[in-house]
């Protein structure tokens, strides 16, 4: 029996999914029908941790308008909406295959552009990001009394932002370390859209740790795929590594990015790694907007 919502409507049926720990609820609006307006208190309802299912962001699977196999809407748990989301993007590329939306590889159009996914095997997903449309890597911001070297990059149009900071000995440090840092930096002016923070320490030759405190959730989350991408390129052009297959460690696990590249031109950021499949069902939760159907 389908579980009701207090209005007596069907429950809206729903996938969790996390990347690398970057934890996503998934809606199939070619399901649910559900009004765009009501998107932003649906993702706040639901990513709420303790009190509802918990995410760090909300997917909806709609119609696509640009040739693509289907498009991503993204909000994030404060219900902004995203530009775009890596790690959500390879999660689901896997939902889109698994439930007959697209083949092993796929075009998902998101509000930042197109994104291109290939399946590896059952778990491990491969994404092309989109393309960098702004690329400053010397943009420093002072915060907390000092000056952070920062490297400012934007992905797609409109650009999703990224700041990528060093940060040495950052695998000794937690969270808590950092969070006003984090926060500091985030609504830095030198950041006119705000910005996402990529704290980074690079620990041998084509490895780093990153830690990466997310505007939209307003925290710290295990794993963040399109500051991942920004931060290697950022890194690439630097010099510091080779752009070929960097292991990037996160929180949640372990991230994979190559760049291609054509001369100082860059052609492709590619993203690769893990996918996991938490639970799917129906959520009634009483504090839920239902919409009307």
């Amino acid at each position: 029996m389908p579980l009701k919502n207090p209005k007596g409507d069907l429950a809206l049926r729903f996938t969790k999914m996390n990347g690398a720990g970057n934890d996503f609820i998934i809606l199939n609006n070619l399901k649910e029908h559900i009004s765009w307006e009501r998107f932003p208190s649906i993702a706040r309802t639901l990513c709420r941790r303790h009190l509802s299912i918990g995410a760090d962001g909300l997917m909806v699977v709609e119609s696509p308008l640009q040739g693509g196999d289907y498009r991503m809407l993204f909000y994030n748990s404060d219900g902004s909406q995203g530009e775009m989301c890596g790690n959500g993007a390879r999660c689901i590329c896997r939902y889109g295959y698994e439930n007959g939306l697209a083949g092993k590889s796929q075009t998902v159009e998101s509000p930042s552009g197109l994104v291109t996914g290939t399946r590896i095997d059952q778990r491990n997903y491969r994404i092309r990001l989109t393309d960098p449309t702004v690329i400053d890597l010397d943009r420093p911001a002072d915060a907390l009394g000092r000056s952070w070297p920062c490297s400012y990059i934007e992905l797609g149009t409109p650009g999703l932002p990224h700041a990528a900071v060093p940060y040495p000995g950052l695998s000794n440090l937690t969270m808590d370390d950092l969070r006003e840092l984090g926060k500091a930096l985030r609504w830095h002016p030198a950041f006119p859209k705000g910005a996402n923070i990529n704290f980074y320490d690079i620990t041998a030759p084509n490895c780093l740790t990153e830690l990466t405190y997310e505007r939209g959730v307003e925290d710290f989350t295990y794993a963040c795929g399109t500051g991942t991408g920004s931060t290697v390129l950022a890194l690439t052009l630097l010099g510091k590594v080779s752009g070929e297959d960097v292991a990037v460690t996160v929180p949640g696990g372990e991230l994979r990015v190559t760049i291609d590249r054509d001369g100082s031109a860059v052609k492709a950021i590619w993203l690769t790694g893990p996918t996991n499949i938490v639970c799917e069902g129906e959520v009634c939760d009483e504090d839920l907007p239902f919409p009307e159907r």
